[in-house]
């Protein structure tokens, strides 16, 4: 892989993991605090979650698509169609959301970090 290409894949897990950052930081703002039920307990969703699991998904779907360019023929669609998948199942997650206002805000943060990792890390190649 080019230094280029591993220099826009890295910022492009950056950028998602800080857009989903942004977001956090204006539904705290405008008073929408993501909180999930676990159990008996409710779980506020701070930044340092919301950071980590933006950048555990960086690296996985870095990582898959890595696997894909070495053993496959399509990888970027191949790519798109495995991310996409898994975005999808992920929006299960939001639904533990307290509420409307967490599920949406738990909701736009997978849709902010699953978009930018589908549509920039392959780059500018075509499917």
């Amino acid at each position: 892989m080019t230094n280029t290409r591993t220099t826009g894949r890295a910022v492009t897990v950056v950028i998602g993991a800080a857009g989903a950052l942004l977001l956090w930081a204006v539904d705290t703002w405008s008073g929408t605090v993501p909180a999930v039920r676990q159990g008996d307990t409710v779980q506020h969703i701070g930044p340092a979650a919301v950071l980590t699991a933006a950048l555990v998904a960086g690296a996985a779907a870095w990582a898959l698509l890595a696997l894909l360019e070495r053993g496959t023929r399509h990888p970027v669609r191949n790519f798109r169609i495995i991310a996409a998948a898994a975005l999808l199942i992920s929006l299960a997650g939001p639904m533990a959301g307290i509420g409307l206002g967490s599920r949406l805000a738990l909701l736009g943060l997978h849709l902010t970090v699953g978009a930018a990792l589908i549509l920039g890390l392959p780059g500018r190649h075509r499917c």
